[in-house]
């Protein structure tokens, strides 16, 4: 569906760049925005590289599993349908931890092995359990105290202050997961009436 809607948003901007005698434009347009996208992808490749092996060694070196073991009863007390010890948990936790740190691109791997767990809990049904659909509002909330990704981003982009988005992200983030949670609760007491 979204390539629909890219394909429909490219082919009105060339046809309204036509119609307007603008084409040098969207011709410039178009060099220059790809000329940008290599160049972000590159810094963001450099960011995502260096976190994620970040958290290999916060893995190796057993700082992972600290802060899994802290989360643990929050964890089960979002997910009280996963089984004590089951690989699920620990997807979650690790995909949870890299969020709040503000590690996305790193959470991702997590995240995906954490919904096959759940896929394999839920005997592979196309319906999404109560487990998944709270994982994935979690997980779109995620709380950062770091945004790294956005600090990467306005770094890029040349911000004289990068890091000024450190304070309003953690509200934001704080507001938008304590209404996840609160919204995942609710759904659950719903499905279980």
């Amino acid at each position: 569906m979204l390539n629909y809607i890219w394909a429909g948003m490219i082919i009105i901007g060339v046809i309204y760049g036509t119609i307007t005698g603008n084409m040098d434009a969207v011709g410039n347009a178009c060099l220059d925005s790809s000329k940008e996208a290599v160049t972000l992808c590159i810094t963001m490749l450099g960011v995502m590289s260096f976190w994620c092996g970040i958290m290999e060694v916060a893995k190796e070196g057993g700082v992972l599993a600290m802060m899994t073991r802290k989360i643990k009863p929050f964890v089960k007390w979002m997910f009280p349908n996963i089984p004590e010890g089951h690989e699920a948990n620990e997807h979650i936790s690790t995909n949870i931890i890299a969020n709040i740190l503000g590690l996305g691109w790193a959470a991702t791997p997590a995240g995906l092995q954490a919904m096959k767990s759940l896929t394999t809990l839920n005997n592979n049904s196309k319906v999404a359990s109560n487990e998944m659909c709270t994982f994935l509002i979690i997980n779109i909330s995620s709380l950062q105290l770091v945004p790294i990704n956005i600090i990467a981003y306005r770094s890029q982009y040349g911000s004289v202050n990068p890091t000024a988005i450190v304070v309003p992200a953690i509200l934001a983030t704080m507001v938008s997961t304590a209404v996840g949670i609160i919204f995942a609760r609710i759904m659950m007491r719903k499905a279980k009436r």
